[in-house]
């Protein structure tokens, strides 16, 4: 990262900041439309996913960003595609062949059919002026490790795909995942006005000290982004930007590994190992859950570092036993804190952090699990703990019968929800006292939060690094150089797991 201002990442072009004049009408000579999609593998317990967000980039300065519509789907696609515009929702599905596609083509495939609601609300006459960005991220950085050449067909055939598009491809890269953590940290913060305002017929910078922090949680890893009260004595875990004439220095650290799916599956392997019979009691499914789960693919992910069982061709039978405590037992071994003693500020695993301070936001895979236990309210932390608990300790018959429709995933809340707690507590350094600094929320003045818009604001230029002097005069509300940003989410699953098990190569 530059100190001069968010620097472009590898392989990817930059276009020229927006400049401050009246905008002409949509889809007319002058005004740019952008594509932004956004190709990720992340861990999750459904088919590779693909999403669309449609934003729209307007006012003076290009400082405001409005969220248009959305869409989702899974791969493979006999699954309807969930698109979202205002506030109308409709259903479309995709044909896919039964053929066993390889998964080069699986994952170019399954991009076409949200692409296409994407690509309807841009006008043809603009579509080969509409910049289209690829990136990857924490799931796309485990398959690497595993299997670069699978990643790399990967990427090839999504690439493939939007090249063939009418729109303007420009190039993909995998995110580092330190890029990942500084770019949510710009989104959260950009949207909330926190980097600076209009008011009073001028641009200022909000007060020192109203800056958030960003939780991020995916399905691979989990980032902890913040301006902290203290100098970063790690150079490796700094970001220096300079935005709109400010300085700023971010704390940012991305814990591979750590993303939700990853988490839920080291926790089975590690209790496969206490137990290396073929049924396994597992603390935090509810007591009278049941399932069957392969072996094999409880080792194929690069995060799983431990003894491979000798036979892995049999299946291993699960147990709940809905005992929380217990649960948070085995969540503990998943983390380093041992490394930590003796040091003054040490997260786990021997990373350097310094503490926590200011707001923050907690989104992704954080929202989702406290949503789902409806914890998203400020609850004190006595009362979320009770709350959690509570519901790890709920017979499964109970459960399945509180949340029809959802079996799928029910099981793993219980997890969830006392992972996210270890990991903010133990792990992070929240405690009760800075509880309440914690807001669970998926948006932020109507959009959504993640790292893709900082991203996109970074290689659109659409942050300057001195303030906007020249902008003064020009009215808040006032629709200049409008563009259209899509972005595209690939979310595929089980990292190398579910590519080798679902995707077989031919």
């Amino acid at each position: 990262m530059s100190t001069a201002a968010l620097q472009t990442p590898h392989l990817l072009p930059q276009v020229q900041p927006c400049r401050c004049s009246p905008a002409p009408p949509w889809g007319s000579p002058g005004r740019r439309e952008f594509l932004w999609p956004y190709w990720g593998l992340q861990q999750s317990q459904a088919s590779p996913c693909s999403s669309l967000s449609w934003y729209r980039q307007p006012t003076s300065s290009c400082l405001q960003t409005t969220s248009l519509g959305s869409c989702s789907t899974l791969a493979p696609p006999t699954h309807p595609c969930l698109c979202t515009s205002g506030r109308q929702t409709k259903r479309t599905t995709q044909a896919w062949s039964a053929r066993p596609w390889p998964a080069r083509w699986k994952a170019g495939e399954s991009l076409k059919g949200c692409l296409k609601e994407a690509l309807a609300l841009i006008p043809k006459a603009q579509h080969q002026e509409t910049p289209t960005f690829l990136g990857a991220t924490a799931g796309m950085r485990l398959l690497s490790q595993k299997n670069s050449s699978q990643a790399r067909d990967i990427l090839a055939a999504v690439s493939r795909v939007l090249g063939q598009s009418t729109l303007d491809f420009w190039g993909a890269e995998i995110l580092a995942g330190k890029d990942e953590g500084a770019f949510a940290w710009v989104t959260i913060n950009y949207i909330l006005g926190m980097l600076i305002k209009y008011s009073s017929g001028e641009w200022i910078q909000p007060a020192e000290g109203t800056l958030v922090g960003a939780l991020d949680m995916g399905g691979a890893s989990t980032q902890i982004s913040f301006v902290p009260g203290v100098p970063i004595l790690d150079q490796s875990t700094q970001v220096t930007f300079r935005l709109y004439g400010a300085n700023y220095s971010v704390y940012t650290h991305s814990y591979l590994c750590y993303g939700r799916d990853q988490v839920l599956n080291r926790l089975l392997v590690g209790l496969v190992q206490r137990s290396p019979q073929a049924l396994v009691h597992h603390p935090c499914y509810h007591s009278g859950y049941q399932t069957t789960v392969p072996l094999a693919s409880l080792y194929e992910s690069p995060c799983i570092h431990t003894m491979v069982p000798m036979n892995l061709t049999q299946n291993l039978t699960v147990l709940g036993t809905g005992n929380p405590e217990a649960c948070v037992a085995v969540i503990q071994e998943l983390f380093n804190f041992s490394s930590c003693k003796g040091q003054r500020d040490c997260a786990f695993d021997g990373i350097y952090q310094p503490p926590v301070q200011g707001q923050f936001y907690a989104f992704s895979n954080f929202y989702y699990t406290f949503s789902f236990l409806n914890l998203t309210s400020r609850q004190p932390l006595g009362t979320v703990n009770a709350t959690i608990r509570e519901f790890c300790q709920r017979p499964w018959k109970l459960v399945e019968a509180s949340y029809p429709g959802q079996e799928r995933w029910l099981q793993d809340y219980c997890a969830s929800g006392l992972y996210i707690l270890t990991l903010l507590l133990q792990g992070y350094g929240f405690s009760e006292d800075t509880w309440p600094n914690i807001k669970f929320q998926k948006q932020a003045g109507d959009m959504d939060i993640g790292w893709t818009l900082g991203y996109m604001l970074n290689l659109t230029g659409m942050i300057p690094a001195e303030a906007p002097a020249q902008w003064r005069a020009q009215s808040y509300g006032i629709w200049v150089a409008a563009v259209v940003f899509v972005v595209l989410t690939l979310v595929a699953i089980l990292g190398a797991v579910a590519v080798q098990l679902f995707w077989r190569q031919d």
